[in-house]
């Protein structure tokens, strides 16, 4: 049960000190997320060198699933490649498809495994995904934008 306190802490401290929580005012590509099963909603913004994430800002309101993991999100994928993200961002996809099967490997994931819970409780994972799919959307666009 002390790996699922620690796991909750992690969550609440993304939550109350979300990373990169302030839209940046220039960027490469900018998306707006809803998720209409709760209202949660996440701006978010990419900036790209080549395949190189330069910057993610966002801003958003919801639960603290959908606030702590797009902070993580960004602390996991800023300075990171293009390549690389999208293993992060598989490797995250799975465990929320997990069904609470799988811990999550925390060399690739980080605190990100401290979202394994959720993947148990169907309605909350489209809370954990939100940003990634956010993310997804806006390097796609960075990426067409900048080519």
């Amino acid at each position: 049960m002390q790996l699922d306190n620690l796991y909750q802490e992690v969550i609440l401290d993304h939550y109350k000190n979300p990373q990169n929580k302030k839209l940046a005012t220039s960027y490469d590509a900018q998306v707006h997320h809803i998720n209409p099963s709760c209202g949660d909603e996440i701006t978010l913004n990419v900036t790209l060198d080549g395949e190189m994430i330069l910057a993610i800002s966002w801003d958003g309101v919801g639960c603290s699933i959908s606030q702590a993991s797009v902070s993580i999100l960004t602390d996991l994928l800023i300075g990171k490649s293009l390549s690389q993200a999208q293993v992060i961002s598989d490797s995250f996809m799975h465990l929320m498809q997990s069904k609470g099967t799988q811990t999550g490997d925390e060399d690739v994931l980080e605190d990100a495994v401290a979202l394994a819970g959720v993947s148990q409780y169907p309605a909350r994972i489209k809370c954990a995904l939100l940003g990634w799919m956010a993310f997804k959307d806006a390097s796609v666009q960075a990426m067409a934008k900048n080519s």
